[in-house]
C-alpha cells in the first residue's frame, strides 16, 4: 500500500511524499500552478521563457555551480512548462536530498533575470521555436490546439511567439515571476526513499515565509466553432490530425475517452495501426491522442503519409469511427484495450519520476491523490454500452476538425 503523506505550511505551500522504502532514490519536483492559459496575446510564452531563466543563476549560484552541484552527486536537474504547469525536477540518491532541494529553492526564489541573461537566452529559445516549426510532427499539434481552442489562451503555443520572445525584458520577467511564483501557489512533492519529515524541515528552512496571495483564475473554455486548415511548407510528407476539443479532466467521461483512444490507435494491436499500417503499409505512424486540461481535451488521430496515400488514410480513420458509432466493442477487445492501459500504468510506476508526476497532476487537477487502486478500477468500469454511447456522441464526423499540413507541390485535394 503507497503511504502518501500530505502537509500544508503556513505560507501556503502544499507538500505531498510518497515513501517506497525498498529504492535508494528519489524524484523531487517543484511545481506551479502557472502556464500559457495564464498569459496573454502580447506575453504569451513568457511562463516557458522565465524556466529557462530560471537555470541562468541566482544571487548565490552561477548557472554553472547549479549544474556542478548537481552533477557532483549523481543528480539529474531539468524542468518543463505546460499550458496549465511549470515544474522544477531533480533525481538522485535519497542521501542527497537535503542538498537538491536547497539549489532548487533558491532557484525558484532568487532568480538573477540579468539583462544580458536574458537577449542571450532569447536566441535559443527563438532556436528552439525554428526547430519547432522545421519539425511536422511537432508543429501540427500546436496548429491542431490552435484551431480547436479559438478563443481561449489555450489555443496559444507553450513556446511563445518570435516577437514576444525577441523583446521581453529582464523587469517584464521579474514582475510575472513575483506574481505567479508564490508560495501559496507552490506544490512541494517527492516520490522515493525519503521521509515526510525530513522534506517539511526543509521547507519550513528554505522556502521563505512570504504570505499567499491571489489564487489562480482562469477563463473557462467556451467551444466555438472551428474550421478545417491546410497549410502548405516545404515538407515530404502529408502531415494530419483529425480530432476534437471533448472533456477535460474535470469530467468521468474522459476515462472513457481515454479507453476509446487506446482502441483507436494506442498501440501496435489497435485498430488504425492494424488498418493502415500493418494490412496495406501506407504509413509508418498513426496514432490517437488524448491531450487533457483542466475542462477540455484536445482528442485527435495523428498520421503522416506520401501525398498520393494521404486521402485514402483519412477515408480508413472516418470508416474506422463509424465503425465505433455503429458497432458494439466486443468483451475480448475491450479487456484487451484495458489490460493495456493498466499494463502501461503499472510499469510507468517503477519509475519515481513518472509517480512524482503523477501525484501532482493528481493534486493539481482533482485537488486529492487518486490511487492506482482507483484508477485501475475506472478503467475496469468501463463497458462496452459507455464506449457505443461515448463514440456517437465525440465521433460525429460533421464536428470532427482536420488540420493537414503538406508540401506546397503536394497533389492531395482541398479540404472542404
Amino acid at each position: 500500500m503507497n503511504e502518501y503523506k500530505i502537509t500544508k505550511l503556513p505560507n501556503g505551500t502544499r507538500i505531498i511524499s510518497e515513501f517506497i522504502p525498498y529504492v535508494k532514490s528519489f524524484s523531487l519536483g517543484f511545481w506551479f500552478n502557472v502556464g500559457t492559459r495564464d498569459e496573454n496575446a502580447s506575453n504569451n510564452g513568457i511562463s516557458h521563457f522565465i524556466e529557462h531563466m530560471l537555470f541562468k543563476g541566482t544571487k548565490r549560484r552561477s548557472a554553472r555551480r547549479i549544474s556542478e552541484e548537481i552533477e557532483s552527486y549523481g543528480g539529474y536537474l531539468n524542468a518543463f512548462t505546460s499550458k496549465e504547469h511549470t515544474c522544477y525536477y531533480t533525481k538522485g540518491l535519497s542521501e542527497n536530498l537535503a542538498k537538491s532541494f536547497t539549489i532548487l529553492a533558491d532557484m525558484i526564489q532568487n532568480p538573477l533575470f540579468k539583462e544580458s541573461h536574458v537577449r542571450r537566452e532569447s536566441g535559443v529559445i527563438i532556436d528552439e521555436l525554428h526547430d519547432v516549426n522545421d519539425n511536422p510532427e511537432e508543429l501540427i499539434f500546436d496548429i491542431f490546439e490552435e484551431v480547436i481552442f479559438k478563443g481561449n489562451r489555450l489555443s496559444m503555443p507553450v513556446i511563445g511567439t518570435e516577437g514576444n520572445i525577441s523583446k521581453f525584458k529582464a523587469d517584464e520577467l521579474h514582475n510575472f515571476h513575483r506574481k505567479k511564483y508564490d508560495t501559496g501557489n507552490l506544490l512541494i512533492v517527492v516520490s522515493g526513499s525519503v521521509e515526510n519529515d525530513e522534506l517539511v524541515k526543509l521547507a519550513e528552512k528554505h522556502i521563505g515565509g512570504k504570505t499567499s496571495r491571489a489564487k489562480v483564475r482562469r477563463d473557462k473554455f467556451i467551444p466555438r466553432k472551428a474550421n478545417d486548415l491546410i497549410l502548405e511548407k516545404d515538407f515530404h510528407q502529408v502531415h494530419s490530425i483529425i480530432g476534437r476539443a471533448t472533456v477535460g479532466f474535470n469530467s468521468k467521461k474522459r476515462t472513457i475517452i481515454k479507453v476509446l483512444s487506446t482502441l483507436l490507435g494506442e498501440g501496435s494491436s489497435s485498430r488504425l495501426f492494424l488498418a493502415v499500417r500493418e494490412k496495406l503499409g501506407i504509413t509508418y505512424q498513426i496514432t490517437s491522442f488524448l491531450n487533457s486540461y483542466q475542462d477540455v481535451s484536445s482528442f485527435g488521430i495523428y498520421y503522416s503519409t506520401n501525398s498520393k496515400q494521404a486521402e485514402r488514410v483519412m477515408d480508413i480513420v472516418l470508416r474506422e469511427l463509424k465503425k465505433l458509432r455503429e458497432n458494439k466493442v466486443t468483451e475480448k477487445e475491450l479487456n484487451k484495450v484495458k489490460a493495456y492501459i493498466k499494463g502501461g500504468t503499472l510499469l510507468g510506476l517503477e519509475n519515481t519520476s513518472n509517480r512524482m508526476i503523477r501525484i501532482a497532476n493528481s493534486m493539481l487537477y482533482f485537488n486529492k491523490i487518486i490511487t492506482i487502486e482507483d484508477y485501475l478500477k475506472s478503467i475496469d468500469a468501463v463497458t462496452a454500452e459507455d464506449l457505443i454511447k461515448t463514440a456517437n456522441e465525440i465521433f460525429n464526423e460533421e464536428k470532427l476538425i482536420k488540420v493537414i499540413l503538406k508540401s506546397n507541390d503536394s497533389k492531395m485535394p482541398a479540404v472542404a
